[in-house]
């Protein structure tokens, strides 16, 4: 039986959204980063840490944003098959949305309208909507600001299917070496493998949404998450780039099928302010 939604109930929740996303940052990551200060083995990185951990509480408390750059904002719709829309078209309301969010809750405004021209929006529109289609009759709506400092280091890279696990650590590593401290560390380093150009680099920036903690449900994978880690956190560039032992809180690898001629390898990174928030309607 199908369930039907005027598109204007969007706005409130992901105006609410937006604010909570950029004030509060989530009990996992807080937890992550606790962690990492007992681990952080320099007296710069641990004191870097504790900075890290009470501007997050600091932002909470006082409801601010706990970064200056309250980031590109996207959003995802998770749709259930039986859900039908009726009223304004979903991306204007999404929109909407995003803009009464950035307005009410005084939050930076980072778009340009065009790339070139570099003329702001002065709203942070539009936001970048990605759509899916699942079970059921609800609707999850996730907000994910992303600042540039991190989004600016992503990067793609089709490797030979030959290169195999060990071509992806060197392109990893090779990657993580030459951002050095830009993307914000402590980060969290989003991994797409497989799929098409398009799809591998949607999925690493998907991987950057799962809790610390978590590894890919699939053996060869949670092992190259691990060992990724490691790898990364032996680089010596530390919290904020400083120096220290803790680089990144976690490597999440997603995969899909490929064409046989490919291994497409996308790289996407999220800075230690790692902001989402979701709601199921």
């Amino acid at each position: 039986m199908s369930r039907i939604l005027n598109t204007e109930i969007i706005i409130p929740v992901i105006e609410k959204l937006v604010k909570k996303a950029c004030y509060e940052l989530d009990d996992n990551l807080m937890c992550s980063f606790r962690k990492a200060y007992d681990k952080e083995e320099s007296k710069i990185g641990k004191e870097t840490i504790k900075i890290l951990i009470d501007n997050g509480e600091y932002a909470k408390k006082e409801q601010l944003a706990c970064c200056h750059d309250t980031g590109t904002c996207i959003v995802i719709m998770e749709i259930g098959q039986h859900v039908c829309w009726e009223g304004k078209p979903l991306k204007d309301q999404v929109n909407q949305g995003v803009r009464q969010g950035y307005e009410n809750g005084y939050l930076r405004k980072s778009m340009v309208a065009d790339p070139l021209e570099r003329i702001n929006t002065n709203d942070n529109t539009p936001a970048i909507l990605h759509t899916e289609i699942v079970d059921g009759d609800r609707v999850t709506i996730t907000v994910m600001p992303k600042g540039g400092g991190s989004e600016n280091m992503g990067t793609f890279k089709t490797l030979l299917p030959g290169d195999g696990i060990d071509g992806i650590k060197d392109f990893v590593l090779e990657t993580v070496r030459r951002v050095g401290g830009n993307p914000c560390p402590p980060y969290i380093i989003g991994i797409g493998v497989g799929g098409t150009m398009d799809h591998c680099s949607w999925m690493a920036k998907k991987a950057l949404l799962r809790p610390l903690g978590e590894f890919n449900a699939k053996p060869l994978y949670a092992q190259l998450e691990a060992e990724l880690l490691e790898a990364v956190n032996n680089t010596g560039i530390g919290p904020l780039g400083m120096g220290g032992r803790i680089t990144a809180l976690g490597v999440h690898v997603d995969y899909y099928p490929c064409h046989i001629t490919a291994l497409p390898v996308a790289i996407n990174f999220q800075c230690n302010a790692s902001r989402h928030a979701s709601e199921i309607i």
